[in-house]
């Protein structure tokens, strides 16, 4: 019974660790979850004789993860362009600065660290999902390309193939700067936008900036991304006008120094950001309140 006990544990003992790949994978906590689950379905519904014969569960059960996250990777760019608007990764509150109201939340159990930036979760996102899959598990999590061959139905040459076209993708986007410059710049914003200096704010955005909006069809916000710093900044200012009360505070958000709007108590929006040469050159906003269940929180 001990030895049994031991292997629930252990079984038990992976779930953060799959939790953690499979919000890499898709870029959403709740499938992530869903994903997570499943496995364990899996796992759980294997006779006790096969669970047995099975030297490491947790080897197991990533490849089923992988597995499962490979399909739903392949089916989200047809549900996607469904989507109203454009699309963008779930971001993650840091525990420690946004306190639950009540209840353990999925997001909790992600570590934050630069592999759930919303930049880097945006470059994830142009991978075909073998590419996707093959960089995270390798790159990310140091998993060797025999098991990801195991994922994939691939030779692991193939995978391995696979992890260096991602990894140009990656080398390819613009490495933001580092994260004690980003919050100084995201401070900046953060007083220029409240005082509605649009002078200050041209100033601090790339003329070449990007702001992309993800509301899900739910609530208002542009569908289509606003491009350059002058018409990011009015649109800014034309926001706050429109939304007297509005909140801001400096949070950590999936790991990096963002913005997060909150109306009468209630999040309704937050934001990342890129930053390079002292300057905003993205800007990442979500509003899909989906999206956003993480954050309902007192911060």
């Amino acid at each position: 019974m001990g030895t049994v006990g031991a292997e629930a544990a252990e079984v038990v003992g992976e779930r953060r660790r799959l939790l953690n790949v499979a919000y890499r994978l898709l870029g959403s906590v709740s499938e992530a979850e869903d994903a997570v689950q499943d496995a364990y379905a899996r796992w759980y519904e294997l006779p006790r004789s096969r669970q047995a014969e099975i030297l490491s569960p947790g080897a197991w059960l990533t490849t089923v993860t992988g597995r499962i996250c490979l399909d739903l990777l392949g089916s989200a760019r047809a549900r996607r362009e469904r989507y109203v608007g454009a699309w963008l990764p779930e971001p993650l509150p840091d525990r420690t600065e946004w306190e639950p109201t009540g209840g353990a939340d999925p997001a909790d159990q992600i570590v934050l660290d630069e592999s759930v930036a919303t930049a880097f979760l945006v470059v994830l996102e142009s991978m075909t999902p073998a590419e996707r899959v093959a960089f995270v598990l390798h790159d990310v999590f140091r998993y060797p390309f025999a098991e990801i061959a195991e994922v994939l139905g691939r030779t692991p040459a193939a995978c391995k193939q696979l992890a260096a076209s991602a990894r140009r993708r990656v080398s390819a986007a613009r490495a933001p700067m580092t994260t004690t410059g980003q919050a100084e710049v995201v401070r900046s914003v953060k007083e220029a936008w409240e005082s509605k200096d649009i002078a200050a704010l041209v100033g601090l955005l790339d003329p070449a900036a990007v702001m992309t909006a993800d509301g899900g069809g739910m609530v208002g916000t542009v569908l289509l991304p606003v491009e350059g710093g002058a018409r990011i900044a009015e649109y800014m200012v034309a926001i706050s006008d429109r939304a007297p009360g509005l909140q801001l505070l400096e949070r950590s958000v999936s790991g990096g120094p963002g913005l997060v709007a909150r109306r009468d108590g209630v999040v309704a929006t937050v934001a990342s950001f890129e930053v390079s040469d002292g300057r905003v050159t993205r800007i990442w906003v979500v509003r899909n309140p989906e999206k956003l269940r993480p954050w309902v929180r007192e911060g």
